[in-house]
């Protein structure tokens, strides 16, 4: 398995709160808030997040040409800092990379974005390049599980995953169902980056140990995209908190059972939050042997729903407490799907 040399975050520019959100739909409405909504927003665990424009440009018409333009001008610049942030923790340089993987649901270009950032960046001409699109918000521990498979093939390598999200760009202001309050509600923008290797494996050095996911028949319709007249509308049809409860659950007690685990053998674990009441189930799965997500809370209430970025965001701020047990990774996305992965942050494991 791969070490994991370093993991850098940004998000983008226009901060905004939760209390602002509620100012903005109430504008773009022109009347106050229906009280559900006030509900959804109060309910979320969210205090704020970032976004790739000001509030005002997601109360005005824009179309595919707009939106794709936003994601080429922020998406880019926030892929390039967290790249360069990545590589810096690392001590490595972008002619070290042999591949660059790029996680994102939320947007696309062709030539893609790690093709452009090659001449840009400085990265060798010979560096594969792989975007990945739909993995959704279990994109990063998607994305890591492909990056440690590059990582340990051809004798070692060094990969740069880079998760990017600007949700926002599917807000659709002019539409209150409840798929898209809940969108207003919980999905932010962000990007983080992680570098993986095959080549160097030091001792101390946290490492993976094992991934698995699962993908449950007849769930296609719970989470995801459809393609709309103006860009991507949310899918978002089940209870999730009652899926991670009766499905995830046992899901994960057979993960951590093949890997000779209990609970109360993890350190506090890296999730992608979802929303609070997603957080609260995880907790009731967790609880009594781990007290709380304190991270996954944490990165929810300052960030958002960022989708695939979010674990990493969590798991960066879980590497700083210099834990001393496995770190277990879990996320939910389109699929249905569950990702999980563990991570020994010492190496003591192989």
């Amino acid at each position: 398995m791969s070490v994991l040399r370093s993991i850098a975050t940004a998000v983008p520019d226009h901060r905004i709160t939760q209390a602002e959100v509620l100012d903005v739909l109430a504008k773009a409405r022109g009347a106050a808030l229906p009280r559900r909504l006030k509900q959804i927003l109060g309910n979320s665990g969210i205090d704020q997040r970032y976004l790739a424009c000001e509030a005002d440009y997601y109360l005005e018409p824009r179309g595919w040409t707009n939106r794709a333009a936003i994601y080429d001008r922020v998406g880019s610049r926030l892929a390039h800092k967290v790249a360069g942030d990545a590589l810096d923790k690392a001590a490595l340089v972008p002619s070290d990379i042999d591949a660059i993987v790029l996680i994102s649901t939320t947007g696309t270009m062709t030539p893609s974005i790690p093709s452009r950032m090659i001449e840009a960046m400085g990265f060798d001409p010979s560096t594969q390049t792989i975007p990945v699109f739909g993995y959704g918000c279990a994109g990063s521990v998607l994305g890591l599980r492909l990056a440690n498979d590059l990582a340990t093939a051809s004798g070692g390598q060094n990969i740069l995953l880079i998760a990017l999200e600007l949700c926002s760009l599917s807000y659709d202001y002019s539409q209150f169902d409840k798929k898209n309050m809940i969108a207003t509600a919980l999905f932010a923008d962000g990007c983080a980056a992680a570098v993986l290797s095959g080549k160097d494996r030091a001792v101390d050095a946290p490492n993976f140990r094992a991934f698995d996911q699962k993908t449950w028949p007849g769930t296609c319709d719970m989470m995801g995209w459809e393609i709309g007249a103006t860009g991507f509308d949310l899918v978002l049809a089940r209870d999730i908190p009652s899926f991670v409860a009766q499905d995830f659950a046992p899901f994960c007690d057979g993960f951590l059972a093949a890997q000779g685990l209990q609970k109360s053998d993890l350190f506090e674990p890296a999730c992608h939050p979802g929303g609070g009441r997603v957080v609260e189930a995880l907790e009731a799965y967790f609880a009594p042997e781990i007290e709380g997500i304190s991270a996954t809370r944490d990165v929810l209430r300052q960030h958002g729903n960022m989708s695939s970025p979010t674990v990493l965001f969590v798991l960066d701020q879980l590497l700083a407490q210099k834990p001393d047990k496995p770190i277990l990774l879990t996320a939910l996305g389109p699929g249905f799907t569950a990702a999980l992965g563990i991570l020994d942050p010492r190496g003591q494991y192989d």
